[in-house]
């Protein structure tokens, strides 16, 4: 999921120096919101104990 997340923080840094702002902002929220799912669910296999460090 933290490479979905790296793919569209990406894909808006790209559209932002192009000047897609529409396209750019709609991607780096995708981004955000993967971001933080990737959190939530990196805590929650932290505390059950079934994370691979």
């Amino acid at each position: 999921m933290l490479s979905w997340t790296l793919i569209f923080l990406a894909v808006a840094l790209v559209a932002g120096v192009l000047g897609f702002t529409g396209i750019a902002g709609t991607a780096a929220g995708i981004a955000k919101v993967l971001f933080f799912i990737f959190l939530v669910l990196l805590v929650i296999s932290l505390f059950t104990g079934q994370a691979a460090i």
